[in-house]
């Protein structure tokens, strides 16, 4: 059974409030773990494909009763037990990939074959205590503090992590929907770098250091107006896809750097 998960509004500043939990956040793909009443499972991505003859070993649990539907990422850790986004998705794209994969689940959205989603946030975390009693390599509870956004916050940034969910305590699950009571907090990077050329038939601006090393495309938040700086720069050559032009600067933000050393998901700062 899919259900339309809950998706996450940004916030640009962690926060304390006694009104919300705070997760840490991630690095990995959003994963929907079904039983049916007969006790079949299906996995399923947040856009609906499924994906269950990819993780034999998920489904091999028999620890998740009938009739459940949980919500959670699906990650692989590296050496420094941390999530490593190109690692989970070479296991995605491939059963032989050598990768171990863990899921990490953080809600439940129908328990004995009832919709829990009406119930508040916090009742559903006890639902899932019940269900995923002992935590495993492969299957865990995402873990939460009360309130402390700030601080948590602040680990994540030491720590090199992705960021951190603040959720209101009370909330319902809204399916399908992007609601302001699930926040995320993104610990991003900052570059300043050269903008060298932009792609011809899709957006794109090519970036690189001031060495001339290629970090890669930018395709995300650079306004129509910003597009005019790197159509007007003085054109230098072109090939079939990419026009390269006289470098300018600009500041962006990231999420990490790529093992190719490539910036992963840049925009405008």
């Amino acid at each position: 059974m899919f259900i339309s998960p809950m998706l996450l509004h940004k916030t640009e500043q962690p926060f304390d409030s006694d009104d919300y939990i705070t997760e840490l956040k991630l690095d990995g793909i959003r994963l929907l773990y079904s039983v049916d009443l007969q006790g079949k499972v299906r996995l399923y991505t947040r856009h609906k494909n499924e994906v269950t003859s990819k993780f034999p070993e998920l489904v091999a649990l028999n620890s998740i009763p009938p009739g459940t539907v949980l919500d959670g990422e699906l990650i692989v850790t590296n050496e420094e037990g941390k999530p490593d986004f190109e690692a989970v998705m070479s296991r995605f794209q491939s059963k032989r990939s050598h990768y171990c994969i863990s899921y990490v689940v953080f809600d439940v959205l129908l328990h004995r074959g009832e919709s829990t989603v009406s119930i508040p946030l916090l009742k559903r975390k006890e639902l899932l205590a019940e269900i995923v009693e002992t935590d495993t390599e492969i299957l865990s509870k995402s873990q939460f503090v009360e309130g402390n956004g700030a601080a948590f916050f602040e680990l994540t940034k030491a720590q090199l992590l992705e960021g951190i969910v603040l959720k209101k305590k009370d909330s319902k699950y809204e399916i399908g929907k992007r609601s302001h009571s699930w926040l995320k907090c993104i610990n991003y990077q900052y570059a300043d770098v050269l903008v060298t050329g932009y792609r011809k038939n899709e957006f794109g601006w090519l970036l690189s250091d001031y060495s001339g090393k290629p970090l890669g495309i930018m395709e995300l938040g650079v306004s129509e107006h910003e597009r005019k700086r790197g159509y007007q720069a003085k054109r230098l050559q072109e090939s079939t896809d990419f026009v390269f032009i006289e470098p300018f600067e600009t500041k962006v933000k990231f999420r990490e750097y790529t093992k190719a050393g490539l910036l992963r998901l840049p925009s405008l700062a």
